[in-house]
């Protein structure tokens, strides 16, 4: 029965999983904010899959990604990370992450929550994608754009626009299932319709 529901992909218990319980549904926790620009900024030039089965691990190099834990983060930290084979060895986005969570402090600082400063950017409500097929949905989008380049000029690493629609899908800003996929109309079909 689980096997005949339509869905956008998932091919893996892991991929399956995230696909009907993560993806495209609201996420306003910040530590869980943070956790997904992280990762999305790690799987750059990489599949999302490579970054789910490692993502236990990531959780426990980095602290349970805590912003506050990780912004302390020492030279001597981010070598240790870097001999962590269960995590994405690449200095750039080490460093990127370390980076990003100073600033992601400074955000929260200054608006009360990252998640009131980033939501803020969709009227604080899931845009919801119309779309046919999985190759129909844009991998960049107006606001993506903005998004990307407000974080640039902020500092920001890893956050090109790309890496920021995904991270838009990832945490529910953006709900792109499929129209016949059975999540597409779950908790966020109220919320607005993005147009083609």
């Amino acid at each position: 029965m689980e096997n005949e529901k339509v869905r956008c992909f998932g091919d893996v218990p892991i991929y399956i999983d995230y696909h009907d319980n993560e993806w495209g549904r609201p996420v306003h926790d910040d530590i869980k904010l943070f956790e997904m620009l992280i990762l999305e900024g790690a799987q750059a030039g990489l599949s999302w899959i490579t970054v789910l089965k490692k993502r236990e691990t990531y959780r426990e190099a980095f602290d349970g990604f805590d912003p506050k834990k990780v912004a302390l983060y020492s030279d001597a930290k981010i070598e240790e990370l870097m001999k962590n084979e269960g995590i994405i060895r690449n200095r750039l986005k080490i460093n990127a992450a370390v980076n990003n969570a100073r600033l992601f402090l400074e955000i929260v600082e200054k608006y009360g929550s990252f998640d009131k400063f980033i939501w803020e950017y969709v009227d604080n409500k899931p845009v919801v994608g119309h779309w046919e097929k999985i190759k129909d949905i844009p991998v960049t989008t107006a606001v993506s754009d903005r998004i990307s380049s407000d974080l640039k000029k902020m500092g920001f690493k890893f956050v090109g626009s790309t890496i920021i629609y995904s991270f838009m899908q990832a945490t529910g800003m953006v709900n792109d299932h499929i129209a016949d996929c059975f999540v597409h109309n779950g908790p966020t079909s109220d919320a607005e319709t993005m147009r083609r």
